[in-house]
């Protein structure tokens, strides 16, 4: 085990040799230290558990760019953390003005649409249909059914993180056919 003296400097030296276990006894020293700082910005349980994940295979995919002259291994993991969690919150902006993006569109008024949105809306019902079953089913039930992450999660018996990654894909799909019909019109 790994002591505050050593603060894992062989547990590193074995990591960046390759290591499997040095992996596993690393994520037993610090995954509560990530998961923490990542709950404490992310305040979401699944996604401070996506970003725990994401922060341990990073080191792992990056540990022969690990230097113990820089930095010791927590402070290593540490800056990990951040970034994974900054990515985190970027994506969750992204979804965030995609969403809204797709509300405005989708959402149906009492007046009739004017050519553009009308046009948006086709867009919108082509991009749908040509998506697969599941991500279709996953994105119908986030934005017209107007369920959690975790309650789609549940209706389909899949991970929550399954569920992100259908949606962000499926959204990121729509937002650049939304872009190229903009452009489209604007030419």
């Amino acid at each position: 085990m790994v002591t505050a003296i050593d603060d894992g400097t062989e547990l590193a030296r074995r990591l960046v040799a390759g290591d499997e276990r040095a992996l596993a006894d690393i994520y037993g020293c610090w995954s509560s230290l990530v998961y923490s700082l990542a709950m404490r910005s992310l305040k979401d349980i699944s996604d401070a558990e996506d970003a725990t994940q994401r922060v341990f295979v990073k080191a792992w995919q990056s540990r022969e760019r690990y230097d113990a002259s820089r930095a010791s291994l927590s402070a290593w993991l540490v800056g990990i953390t951040r970034n994974v969690i900054a990515d985190a919150h970027e994506a969750r902006s992204r979804e965030r003005s995609i969403t809204e993006q797709l509300t405005a569109i989708t959402s149906t008024g009492e007046t009739a649409a004017p050519d553009a949105e009308l046009a948006d809306r086709l867009v919108v019902a082509d991009e749908m249909a040509r998506l697969d079953p599941i991500p279709r089913q996953v994105v119908e039930l986030a934005f017209f059914d107007d369920l959690t992450h975790t309650q789609i999660a549940d209706r389909m018996d899949m991970p929550v993180g399954t569920v992100k990654s259908h949606i962000r894909r499926s959204l990121a799909r729509l937002r650049d056919r939304m872009e190229v019909s903009h452009g489209a019109q604007q030419s």
